[in-house]
């Protein structure tokens, strides 16, 4: 069995814990602290997290990252590492695996990202396909929101619609590179866009990628 969210979460709190508590991300309004809280938040806090969707929680999600941020950052970073508490779905290898190989991966390069002097990683195969799969089932739930057409496409010639519509704006990259782009952070994915150059603005200006 395939342990990409376990890699990435242990990646992501080395990360974290080489730049600090105050390091930028591309989260905006969000320091390395606060991510980690958010991280923490939403695999420990189901209470409080279901406040980034429910306007009715959105109160107490606030209440609980404030208290979670107050907290020493190394052990932030120890919660982190240690994963899920032991009743949790996440414990689940299937379930650690389907919703946390993604979250860690993007918050991961929320982090690398930011930073001034940042390099690409260089992912595995294997890996790139886990990526591309996890794009194909949730590529339309990620562009519901933009206004125009959206296809991404891998340098291989795969593609996957986010959006009907048109004109159509067509994402290529690797699929590491278009999950990225889908979940928000087009400005920092290496993509190429092709199709109507004012179609391309809109979609960068619209902010309606990603959740």
């Amino acid at each position: 069995m395939s342990t990409f969210a376990k890699r990435e979460r242990l990646l992501f709190a080395d990360l974290l814990e080489t730049v600090g508590p105050d390091a930028p991300t591309l989260c905006e309004g969000w320091r390395t602290r606060d991510l980690a809280a958010h991280v923490i938040v939403r695999e420990r806090r189901p209470d409080a997290a279901g406040g980034a969707l429910i306007k009715q929680l959105a109160g107490r999600l606030e209440k609980v990252m404030a208290e979670y941020t107050a907290k020493p950052y190394e052990e932030l970073i120890q919660l982190i590492r240690t994963g899920p508490p032991r009743f949790s779905p996440f414990q689940v290898k299937q379930v650690d695996e389907a919703a946390n190989t993604v979250e860690f991966y993007v918050h991961t390069e929320d982090v690398r990202r930011a930073q001034p002097d940042w390099s690409a990683r260089e992912l595995d195969p294997v890996f790139q396909d886990a990526l591309w799969s996890r794009l194909e089932r949730t590529a339309r739930l990620l562009g519901r929101g933009v206004p125009t057409g959206l296809v991404l496409r891998r340098p291989d010639g795969q593609t996957v619609v986010a959006h009907k519509g048109a004109p159509v704006v067509t994402a290529t990259g690797e699929p590491s590179e278009l999950l990225l782009f889908a979940f928000g952070r087009d400005r920092a994915a290496r993509v190429e866009l092709a199709g109507d150059a004012d179609a391309i603005d809109k979609l960068h200006s619209s902010k309606q990628l990603g959740f």
